[in-house]
């Protein structure tokens, strides 16, 4: 049986539940994968679902330094020259990289380590999730004579430093490479050669059944909010506590629930107590996926005033649950969000357009609110069922291997 390798920066983690939705659904359509990631979280892990994948992935940097010494040594005497090459494309991309070359050198030993245990593995081909530095990573394993890689895409921060990552580079070096968005493929088209363009393909992230076979719960009457992610900058959580004072002060009433955690968390809670609002919103902290689900049913809404995205997996989750949305129209969002069909957009970084957009869902009645969730739920079912997307990739798997 081929097998195939799925290597993360970061694996398990929070945020990346669709990463392990995706690997559950290749494995489903009959392709072994082996977990590999550089580094743990497990001391923020909550799910279960995390946990036991915890057990099944191994860690670079968990690596004894006496291994690590091995491993270089081992490529450096039995393949001295893709052990040259390597050197030199660490040193191509690492010139012009934020980190430098000497943290290139640093994933060239990553690399080399990584290189006896796919061999190890029999690992056919190597799948990278985000291209920065773990993709430099599986690259540089490939050109020491490790299996051919490719990667899924993400965005923005791929877009927001492509050059200095080598995104060009690793376009031209992969086997194929998956965006998630059809905004996200135009901007890895204007990352490459037009001759490049064919082994670009789309592979929407997803969700699976614990979502898509949920028994419709109705909306509830209570006038509430809920915005599920980080709480850092680019998630837009200042100007969400910026917009939900202007609605208080209006005289609205309304809960508004942050589910999530980061490293504004402090900010947050001290601009909400300057404005006086903790009647109004309240903060959870990181929760676990059916936790999320029973916050985001608990809600009339699902609010996300993102800055950057590539398309958000708790959108595609609110919808999948009958919770229409109010989000911006920035990078592949609008592909899924259909303002007045399942949810309001609003531009990035407008107080004012956010504040009307929330102002609106709360004059909108919980049965008009009902109609536009089941539109939303028929758009994820259509777009973003985990299981059709992991069948597009297998079939990419497949049908790159058996051409090899």
């Amino acid at each position: 049986m081929k097998k195939v390798a799925y290597l993360v920066n970061q694996y398990p983690k929070v945020s990346h539940s669709f990463i392990r939705r995706e690997i559950i659904g290749v494995e489903t359509c009959g392709l072994a994968v082996e977990r590999f990631s550089i580094r743990s979280l497990e001391s923020e892990l909550v799910d279960e679902a995390d946990k036991q994948e915890l057990k099944k992935t191994r860690y670079v940097l968990a690596t004894k330094p006496g291994h690590f010494i091995f491993s270089f040594l081992r490529t450096i005497f039995t393949r001295p020259i893709r052990f040259f090459k390597a050197i030199r494309l660490a040193y191509k991309v690492g010139w012009k990289s934020e980190r430098g070359i000497l943290y290139h050198l640093i994933y060239l030993i990553e690399a080399c380590t990584l290189l006896w245990w796919f061999l190890a593995d029999q690992i056919n081909q190597v799948h990278v999730h985000f291209g920065t530095n773990s993709t430099t990573v599986a690259m540089l394993c490939h050109e020491l004579g490790g299996p051919p890689y490719s990667f899924t895409v993400h965005g923005p921060e791929e877009f927001d430093k492509a050059t200095t990552i080598g995104l060009t580079e690793k376009i031209n070096r992969a086997a194929f490479v998956v965006a998630i968005s059809s905004f996200g493929k135009s901007q890895l088209f204007r990352w490459c050669d037009y001759k490049q363009w064919s082994k670009i393909h789309i592979v929407r992230c997803g969700v699976d059944r614990s979502f898509l076979n949920q028994v419709p719960t109705p909306i509830p009457t209570t006038p509430s909010f809920v915005c599920v992610g980080r709480l850092s900058e680019q998630k837009g959580h200042i100007l969400l506590i910026e917009a939900a004072s202007q609605l208080a002060a209006e005289g609205l009433n309304f809960k508004l629930v942050l589910v999530g955690d980061g490293e504004l968390r402090k900010p947050i809670e001290t601009l909400i107590h300057q404005l006086q609002l903790e009647k109004y919103i309240e903060i959870t902290g990181w929760a676990t996926n059916t936790e999320v689900q029973q916050y985001i049913l608990a809600s009339q809404v699902m609010v996300l005033p993102s800055f950057a995205e590539g398309l958000p997996v708790v959108l595609m989750e609110a919808l999948a649950l009958g919770r229409p949305v109010i989000t911006t129209y920035v990078a592949g969002i609008p592909e899924l969000v259909k303002p007045g069909e399942n949810g309001w957009l609003v531009p990035a970084g407008s107080v004012e357009a956010l504040k009307n957009a929330m102002k609106s869902a709360l004059q909108t009645p919980p049965e008009t609110l009902e109609k536009m969730g089941e539109l939303g739920a028929k758009a994820v079912d259509q777009q973003h069922n985990v299981y059709h997307e992991s069948r597009h990739l297998f079939d990419l798997f497949k049908s790159y291997l058996k051409s090899e």
